[in-house]
């Protein structure tokens, strides 16, 4: 019976922390909308001088547009209350002289998904761009849509973000003592095929080339998650 009760105390305690989650991002997505304009602008810098003006199809296409934007701006602002909410979640499950690192938690998680986001705009959007439009000829000119080109640049910059996660992921599951360092090494192999098989899933294109530029961040990203892992598990001696 105590289990059960447990087990839904957890329950409660998730659908508490997804609501102050969905709330703050709510709130920042709003707080975002009447900058979508220039946000916009911003995402279409890395195309720069490939595609000219984007194009919309149907009538509710360009609000759906603005709606994608500001929640995305909303989903980087929110990030350190999401964050934090992820900390309280798991924060009963780490010992007691570690609680004191949420603060360190929050932003360095934050940092990372902000370092992960920069990677994607200024190193992964302008190669993929530049690789997938050189295939057109004087017999094929782009007209990108508008919706097309926001869901992809989104989807790798946020995608991007999350994958910056790894370490800061490997730092508490080595606290908490769910993996360590010895483990990560020996999984390499695994874990390379798991990298390439999540950036063939993530990326919002079919072609190995955009596999491969998100491919090869999160390689050096696992081997910097042993590194953490190892400084984690001594730190705790």
């Amino acid at each position: 019976m105590d289990k059960e009760l447990t087990f839904v105390g957890h329950l409660e305690e998730l659908r508490r922390r997804i609501i102050i989650s969905l709330a703050a991002l709510g709130l920042a997505s709003v707080i975002s909308l009447p900058f979508a304009s220039w946000i916009l602008k911003v995402l279409k810098a890395p195309a720069s001088g490939i595609i000219g003006k984007l194009a919309y199809f149907g009538p509710q296409d360009a609000f759906l547009i603005y709606m994608k934007v500001g929640l995305m701006a909303g989903l980087v602002i929110a990030f350190p209350v999401i964050a934090y909410q992820l900390w309280k979640f798991i924060s009963p499950a780490v010992e007691d002289r570690f609680k004191r690192y949420a603060v360190h938690f929050i932003i360095a998680s934050s940092a990372a998904f902000l370092m992960g986001c920069l990677f994607a705009y200024f190193v992964l959007l302008p190669a993929a761009l530049n690789f997938l439009l050189s295939f057109g000829s004087e017999d094929l000119e782009p007209v990108i849509s508008a919706g097309q080109y926001i869901s992809f640049t989104i989807s790798i910059i946020l995608c991007s973000g999350l994958v910056f996660e790894m370490p800061v992921l490997s730092f508490i599951l080595a606290r908490i003592g769910l993996i360590n360092a010895a483990m990560l090494k020996n999984k390499w192999k695994v874990a390379v095929v798991a990298i390439f098989v999540a950036a063939a899933v993530i990326t919002p294109t079919t072609d190995i080339f955009n596999m491969i530029i998100l491919a090869v961040p999160m390689l050096l990203l696992y081997v910097a998650s042993i590194w953490v892992a190892s400084i984690a598990r001594r730190s705790v001696k």
